[in-house]
């Protein structure tokens, strides 16, 4: 289970689920039977037919899988210098910095000498063993495990991850499996029925119903996905799982929640499939995902910012920066521009931006349509690209990602990120760590600044000093306000 604690919590659960929108007479996908209904006597309006949802359920059920992921159980860590004495240091000794680390890094204690089990669902889209779920369902996992309706099990292969949208493809050895078929979120309303299938807390194909409560949701780690917010009960176990609409076709991947428990409380929230499809394509592809971006800073327009700036009513999304010699600086974009419009899609909230620039290709010519000074302008703007995290590809074992023999994926510091460390600071994030990096205790957000004592400043630097590395390697690793050196038996 991924948490995130707010006033409400935010949970991406180890499997969350997805909704879509219902159809009163639409038959069910694949050759299923039309779902019958029953009439129901709106007062004062039309019939309203109450949708079948069994059919749907019957109909996909087939195609819906339950994901196990394995990390292997993480060695107890020692320090690569020894304590006092200069011997190899104990995690029991007072005068070993490790212990300090630990307590810093929230792993104080002996870690527990078994493995660990996280489990979600997942979706096939291809009949040769293509399957979608979410990435935190299957991030830093040494071995996943799919089950099928039928109870077959295979051995999955990550063939790519995005943590940006939270999307993972998982590939099985298997020939002509059963699929589902996708629809439009586009054409999804609030208030039409959706129906999720899962497998909350391990019971395998859950079906779950509600309705669509929300469209282009907005949520802290979650900026570039337009999320579609449903009330149909996910749990822990429902990450990754499909969110179907009344005509039997998947609109969004269940991905997390809002709770004060921990459990479903009425706000569930699901990747739409668009979004996800596109992530599908391109790691497959090219195993990296492309993102355009404007380079500038947005906020929401306020009722009183409205009337400052003359606008009718709140709408667009306000400049509040903008990136010096960025794409949106050379279109002539200022601060104080409201954005009004981009590629002709209205921007009714400033949340409703950033997912619009980062679906375009890098490169792509588009008009802005901005207020300033009381009136419409059009601008020209040649999309920018955001730059990338390395991602998994195809053809590594389970959990590896680029980084090679550490089970790495790392980034330059950005140069908004060196202002905030400070002049000086010089390193590689992570932005995932698997295999050797997970068992080590490094996670996405750690800052790599030297192995084996020598700074890293570049990913090239990395891979030249792990090259001379033989059966481990020191990482000084820098996180909040601790730094320490983390020893990680090379793969």
């Amino acid at each position: 289970m991924l948490a995130v604690s707010l006033l409400a919590a935010v949970l991406a659960v180890g499997g969350c689920s997805r909704t879509s929108e219902p159809q009163a007479k639409a038959p069910a996908a694949q050759g299923a039977s039309a779902p019958s209904a029953a009439g129901v006597q709106a007062a004062g309006g039309p019939v309203q037919a109450v949708p079948d949802f069994a059919a749907i359920a019957e109909a996909n059920k087939g195609a819906v899988v339950n994901i196990t992921s394995i990390v292997a159980a993480p060695r107890q860590m020692r320090l690569p210098f020894g304590g006092r004495g200069g011997g190899q240091g104990s995690d029991d000794d007072e005068d070993n910095p490790m212990n300090e680390f630990l307590r810093r890094f929230g792993m104080e204690g002996q870690m527990p000498p078994v493995p660990r089990e996280g489990m979600g669902s997942g979706f096939i889209v291809d009949a040769a063993g293509v399957i979608l779920t979410n990435a935190h369902v299957v991030e830093g996992a040494d071995e996943v495990r799919v089950k099928l309706a039928d109870r077959r099990e295979f051995k999955g292969k990550i063939a790519g991850l995005d943590h940006t949208t939270d999307i993972a493809v998982v590939k099985i050895e298997a020939k002509g499996l059963p699929t589902v078929k996708l629809g439009d979120p586009s054409k999804i309303r609030v208030g039409e029925w959706v129906l999720a299938i899962g497998s909350p807390f391990g019971f395998d194909n859950t079906v779950t119903a509600g309705i669509v409560s929300g469209t282009s949701r907005s949520l802290p780690e979650g900026s570039y996905v337009p999320f579609i917010q449903t009330d149909a009960a996910v749990n822990p176990g429902n990450s990754g799982g499909p969110l179907f609409n009344m005509r039997g076709e998947v609109i969004g991947i269940n991905s997390a929640i809002y709770s004060r428990t921990g459990g479903y409380m009425g706000l569930a929230f699901a990747i739409p499939i668009d979004v996800a499809k596109n992530v599908e394509d391109q790691l497959l592809k090219t195993g990296k995902v492309e993102r355009g971006r404007l380079g500038v800073g947005i906020q929401e327009v306020s009722a009183s910012l409205a009337r400052s700036f003359g606008l009718e009513r709140p709408q667009g999304a306000l400049v509040s920066t903008v990136e010096s010699n960025g794409p949106a600086e050379k279109a002539g974009v200022k601060p104080g521009d409201v954005i009004l419009s981009f590629n002709g899609k209205p921007i009714d909230q400033s949340s409703e931006l950033p997912p619009l620039v980062a679906q375009t290709k890098p490169g792509t010519k588009a008009e802005l349509e901005v207020w300033r000074g009381g009136k419409k302008q059009t601008l020209g703007v040649a999309v920018g690209e955001m730059k990338s995290e390395k991602t998994a590809r195809a053809g590594d074992k389970p959990g590896a990602q680029e980084g090679g023999k550490l089970g790495l994926a790392v980034r330059p510091l950005t140069p908004e990120e060196k202002k905030e460390l400070g002049g000086g600071v010089q390193g590689l994030v992570v932005e995932g760590a698997s295999g050797p990096a997970a068992k080590a205790g490094i996670r996405r957000g750690d800052l790599v600044t030297a192995v084996n004592g020598q700074p890293v400043k570049t990913v090239d630097e990395l891979r030249a000093l792990l090259e001379k590395s033989k059966d481990s390697a020191a990482l000084l690793i820098r996180r909040g306000d601790a730094t320490v050196f983390v020893p990680i038996e090379i793969g």
